[in-house]
């Protein structure tokens, strides 16, 4: 049985990459709050990124339970409905009725969103440390007794 002295690490890396990119499809999510027009002909709808358990490459994870992190699996966008607000004015607007679908990005749900992604990477940054500090005493540890 191998140990994995550096598994820990590798763990806390994979959590603060994966927040990382969180936190940027929030940042772009925030952005575009108020685009009316995307590349896809609409309003800018929702992205969040999904989750997973990273695996071996072999696709099994071993018996003895070792863990190899998180990992971004893609890209979701939100399809709930998109607000729609009464602005004649805009060139994206119906020219029948002068109703403008907006994005279905909400600001509150993103700062939160934004607040949570921020403290899971604060939080995997601390057990790296953490990791990065007890290897440091073994190895003063390991000098004075040799």
């Amino acid at each position: 049985m191998q140990i994995q002295l550096f598994n820990g690490a590798q763990v806390s890396a994979t959590g603060m990459a994966a927040e990382r990119q969180r936190m940027e499809v929030i940042a772009n999510n925030i952005a575009n709050a108020n685009s009316t027009r995307s590349a896809d002909g609409g309003p800018y709808r929702r992205q969040q990124l999904i989750f997973t358990e990273a695996v071996e490459r072999s696709g099994v994870r071993e018996a003895s339970g070792d863990f190899n992190g998180v990992r971004v699996l893609g890209r979701v966008i939100d399809q709930t409905e998109l607000p729609v607000v009464y602005n004649p004015g805009h060139p994206d607007a119906d020219p029948e009725t002068g109703l403008l679908a907006m994005p279905n990005v909400k600001l509150p749900t993103e700062m939160i969103d934004l607040i949570t992604a921020s403290r899971s990477y604060e939080a995997n940054l601390k057990a790296l440390t953490s990791f990065k500090n007890m290897i440091e005493q073994t190895l003063r540890l390991l000098r004075r007794g040799g």
